[in-house]
């Protein structure tokens, strides 16, 4: 039985003409009405019980027509003239089906009800009108004929000879030297200002002919050209997702920019007012090559009765060593008397612990974060393998560590690199005990290991609670280990890593990184990082 999809597929292949007349359309003999509906299924019609429905013939030959144009644009053009609209669907599949790049389809259904078409019989107008339209073609055909015989005609003529040298003696008898150089000399500056356009002698109306002949055969080639990239597909992608993609890229950057310029914004935010240094008196050193300290006044002896000026020249060593004056009795002093005295008094003791408070005082504060983890055996990361995890970005077990004849070291100073070759250090340590209240201060992270037992002694009451509400906690595991209790119910970051796939661990541990660097940012912004 003759099917409208199967004549529209075969005419569209083949490049035939498909007429439209008086609401039908003619493939040839055969006529079908607009509105006759093919067996092609639309999306989403006979599921579920739905009824079907079909595309109708003027539906698919307006798609054709109109295969050029973008799909916002196709539906609003067939919208304005009242014709049904393939849906996206089904549009791909529609053309490669109709287009010969399909032998079958799974949307046409066999079963459906297909209407008879209608024979239509020639009139013999027609068949003149057909032959005078023919008839123009051929005769173009044999116009392009003739034009290609008298271009190789031309080509095949004698070329002109050379001039002769003889005649230009001969006209030399006629003609004085300095009229033939005039002559030469005119016919050059003409030559120079004129387009030689011998192309177009003999052709007439021939030339147009094969003018209007080139011109149809670049439509024709035209009319099969597709557009392979729009701005619209140039977006779209089968391997990338642009939001979490794109948005991850963009915040990175957001991130690190916020992080260059927070430390200046800070610190001009919330001024440290450094706290009134006591005056603590420096001891006096004497020094003979420096007199001049000493004539200033009578506070730099701090009361005591010294001779800058004194000298030992020409003094024998019994006079150095047993004075010259003579000795006085010594007298019995009260204490009312000894308080009585003038200038500060001060003990040994209280000398130097005034002059050690004043050199810590002096002592530049450390802004290195410190990191603390666990001292347990049964813990992933030791100080054994720390430098290797938190600093080279992968995963060595404490075994092989030991085997290697890796020492173990009481702290770790790692060096984090970061974008730009910048590296930055990090303090870790395994014994917290040792802390002193300035350096609890730059503890930004701990790395937990279940018990509660593992914060005893630390600073708020060993609370994991509030410690974690002020340190950024961290849990190391492995991905097929059960998690523990509490580190399920505790503000713990867990980091999960494969016994064998050692190509994740970069992945997972600079997710530890970003962590760390959004709770510096947050809470302490005064450390480096």
């Amino acid at each position: 039985m003759a099917d409208p999809l199967t004549f529209l597929r075969t005419y569209n292949i083949n490049k035939k003409e498909i007429i439209i007349k008086d609401n039908h359309i003619l493939f040839g003999d055969l006529s079908w009405p607009k509105t006759v509906n093919t067996n092609f299924l639309m999306y989403g019609s006979g599921k579920d019980g739905a009824p079907k429905e079909y595309y109708t013939l003027e539906c698919l030959l307006f798609l054709l027509k109109n295969v050029t144009l973008t799909h916002p644009v196709y539906v609003r053009q067939a919208a304005a003239e009242n014709i049904p609209v393939v849906r996206r669907p089904d549009r791909r599949e529609l053309l490669a089906y109709l287009n010969g790049e399909l032998s079958t389809s799974a949307s046409i259904d066999r079963s459906a009800p297909l209407e008879i078409p209608t024979q239509v019989k020639r009139s013999a107008a027609d068949d003149v009108q057909e032959s005078i339209a023919k008839k123009p073609r051929m005769e173009d055909t044999l116009q392009v004929l003739r034009v290609k015989q008298q271009l190789a005609a031309r080509l095949d003529a004698p070329k002109e000879s050379a001039v002769n040298v003889d005649n230009i003696k001969s006209l030399s008898e006629a003609m004085s030297v300095e009229k033939i150089a005039a002559i030469k000399a005119k016919r050059l500056a003409k030559k120079r200002t004129t387009i030689k356009g011998h192309d177009d002698i003999g052709l007439g109306p021939d030339l147009r002919v094969m003018l209007d002949f080139d011109v149809d055969i670049t439509k024709d080639i035209i009319k099969r050209e597709r557009e392979w990239r729009t701005r619209t597909t140039i977006l779209q992608s089968n391997g990338k997702v642009f939001g979490k993609n794109i948005f991850a890229i963009l915040q990175s950057i957001k991130n690190r920019e916020d992080g260059r310029s927070r430390p200046s914004h800070s610190m001009a935010a919330t001024p440290r007012v450094a706290p009134p240094k006591p005056t603590i008196p420096q001891q006096t050193v004497y020094n003979r090559y420096d007199q001049e300290r000493f004539i200033k006044s009578r506070e730099d002896t701090e009361g005591f009765k010294i001779d800058t000026m004194g000298t030992y020249h020409g003094m024998t060593l019994k006079s150095v060593t047993e004075g010259t004056v003579p000795k006085k009795p010594v007298a019995t002093v009260t204490p009312v008397q000894q308080s009585s005295r003038p200038g500060p008094h001060f003990t040994e003791k209280e000398i130097l612990a005034k002059l050690t408070a004043s050199q810590q005082a002096k002592q530049r504060v450390s802004r290195t974060p410190i990191i603390v983890i666990p001292a347990g055996q049964s813990s992933l990361i030791s100080m054994h393998n720390a430098r290797e995890i938190l600093q080279d970005l992968k995963f060595v077990s404490i075994e092989e560590t030991k085997q290697n004849g890796t020492k173990r070291d009481n702290e770790l100073l790692l060096q984090r690199r970061k974008d730009g070759g910048m590296t930055v250090p990090y303090r870790v340590v395994d014994n917290p005990q040792r802390l002193t209240q300035g350096e609890w201060d730059r503890v930004v992270a701990v790395f937990v290991m279940g018990p509660a037992w593992q914060f005893k002694g630390w600073p708020w009451d060993g609370n994991p609670v509030e410690i974690f509400a002020k340190i950024c906690a961290f849990h190391l595991k492995f991905d097929e280990m059960k998690l523990d209790k509490n580190v399920a119910k505790w503000a713990v970051n867990v980091l999960e890593i494969s016994r064998t796939r050692r190509h994740l661990d970069r992945a997972t541990l600079m997710v530890f990184w970003e962590k760390l660097d959004k709770h510096i940012m947050k809470c302490k912004p005064t450390l480096r990082f």
